[in-house]
């Protein structure tokens, strides 16, 4: 089936087996290398990416039904030279560890960034329980998340990894 994405602003048109997993397609056509195979049923959150501005495990989504989606990865957030904010406060606040579940959590705060300031710690941590680290505590995610709500809220410039 052809399907058209627009993948990080990038528009694609692709040939795909109707049964084929968006995070197949987006690793394996569009080198998109920030979306992770964990559990591969919908459980751990490492391949959670926003489709049309909502998070999305695309894992247990197939690629026929993002037809017409913009598809946005931690690839498509920012660049090394200038971090999204959430990306800037995973970093800043040292919210990952071996990163392999960075990206699926980056793409989540990136989803709720607009809601955080009203959710206490017990909320923000059940909106995130979602996504699994085996690494960290989840302490230091907590505080990405808040960091990065309060950068995106005065409009911060990220550069190189430091917030001013």
């Amino acid at each position: 089936m052809k399907v058209k994405l627009t993948v990080n602003g990038e528009e694609h048109e692709l040939d795909v087996e109707p049964r084929r997993l968006l995070s197949d397609v987006l690793r394996n056509e569009l080198q998109c290398f920030g979306v992770h195979h964990g559990c591969e049923h919908g459980v751990c959150g490492a391949c959670t990416v926003l489709v049309n501005g909502e998070a999305a495990r695309s894992c247990i989504m197939l690629a026929v039904q993002a037809d017409g989606a913009e598809i946005l990865t931690t690839e498509g957030l920012g660049t090394p030279e200038h971090l999204s904010p959430v990306q800037a406060a995973f970093k800043a606040e040292h919210g990952l560890q071996c990163g392999f579940c960075t990206p699926g959590f980056v793409s989540m705060v990136t989803s709720i960034l607009d809601d955080i300031d009203d959710m206490d710690d017990e909320q923000l941590r059940d909106t995130l329980s979602g996504n699994i680290c085996r690494c960290t505590g989840y302490a230091n995610i907590i505080n990405a998340a808040r960091t990065a709500s309060d950068l995106n809220s005065r409009g911060t410039c990220c550069q190189g990894g430091y917030c001013s």
